[in-house]
């Protein structure tokens, strides 16, 4: 296989539904996005894996929401891990590429590189946020940090909060290609059972980590058989169909699930990407005083600020910023 055709699919999330099954899913292929991500960043290696399987769910979830605007996923916890945030921007027009971006906040001096990154994290809580954009109520949705891995979190968060059965096999982690240098390479398949009018569940707890729900109390008999089978296929999966480059994600849903009759519809290819600006620097600093502006002020006379997602750099007048301002940005040029 030449190297056009290895890297066709990097960057990329392929849509499918299994006809037999009734299961929807996707394939993700992460390559240059992550280094993007990372690269923004000196993470020690178990923060570094944290937020490469975080963009890898991000771009997988992303892509099967209705978006208008912005889906933000979040792991808050105890541990040295305190913080993992990723945003996944959607395509403004049918062509456009959609964006993503991640960061990490962390306690350097209570890591402990003999334990899983996982573990780095403590109790705490997943939350998915869903932002429609101007003049739309922003939904959130949490649940307990449980079973054992960020992808876990995510499954208990669709079963628990959309009782919607899911199912994520992720493989991610540094490669090298003959005649290239070290990089970043993440893969992975997401399986959804379809949404049904009337859910199972009573609700009233299940049979998951901590009481909470899991596939298996979303469905009766029929449809638990095809999704356990669906299940079953994905088990036979390895790490190197997942990240590739030689196999194609064509070629793995054939291979895992021609008996349930695949079906592809038009890839979704993501970038990195940040929102950030000057304009929404002065916006998030316009709840501010002049004396809380001043209290920001460095002995060089000027307020900074920096994306903690791309590392921009931001430099302001003080007199243009804050409730109080005495002149417009403009003006200050």
């Amino acid at each position: 296989m030449n190297l056009g055709s290895q890297i066709a699919w990097d960057d990329t999330v392929l849509p499918f539904q299994l006809d037999a099954s009734d299961v929807r899913g996707r394939v993700a292929r992460l390559d240059g996005v992550l280094d993007q991500v990372l690269s923004q960043h000196d993470y020690p290696a178990q923060i570094e894996a944290l937020v490469a399987e975080m963009a890898l769910l991000t771009a997988l979830i992303g892509q099967t929401m209705k978006l208008r605007w912005k889906l933000s996923l979040q792991v808050r916890g105890d541990g040295p891990a305190r913080l993992i945030a990723t945003d996944y921007y959607a395509p403004q027009k049918e062509g456009d590429i959609a964006r993503i971006r991640a960061y990490a906040s962390f306690d350097d001096t209570r890591l402990d590189a003999s334990k899983p990154a996982f573990d780095m994290i403590g109790k705490g809580y997943f939350a998915i946020l869903i932002d429609q954009g101007q003049g739309m109520t922003p939904y959130q949705g949490i649940t307990p940090i449980a079973g054992g891995s960020l992808a876990k979190c995510a499954e208990t968060y669709f079963a628990q909060s959309e009782q919607l059965p899911t199912r994520f096999e992720l493989s991610f982690g540094k490669s090298t290609l003959a005649g290239q240098g070290e990089s970043w390479r993440a893969g992975g398949v997401m399986l959804q059972h379809m949404p049904k009018a009337s859910p199972f569940a009573s609700g009233e707890g299940g049979s998951g980590e901590q009481g909470l729900l899991a596939a298996n109390d979303l469905l009766d008999e029929d449809e638990g058989e095809n999704w356990n089978r669906a299940n079953i296929l994905l088990d036979s999966v390895d790490d190197l169909e997942l990240i590739g480059p030689s196999v194609q994600p064509t070629e793995l849903l054939v291979r895992l699930f021609h008996e349930e009759q695949p079906r592809v519809y038009d890839p979704q290819s993501v970038k990195f990407g940040c929102s950030c600006s000057a304009d929404r620097v002065r916006e998030s600093l316009s709840i501010y005083s002049a004396k809380d502006i001043a209290h920001m002020t460095t002995d060089e006379g000027i307020v900074t600020a920096d994306c903690q997602f791309c590392g921009a750099h931001y430099e302001f007048d003080p007199n243009t910023l804050g409730f109080e301002a005495s002149v417009k940005p403009d003006d200050a040029e």
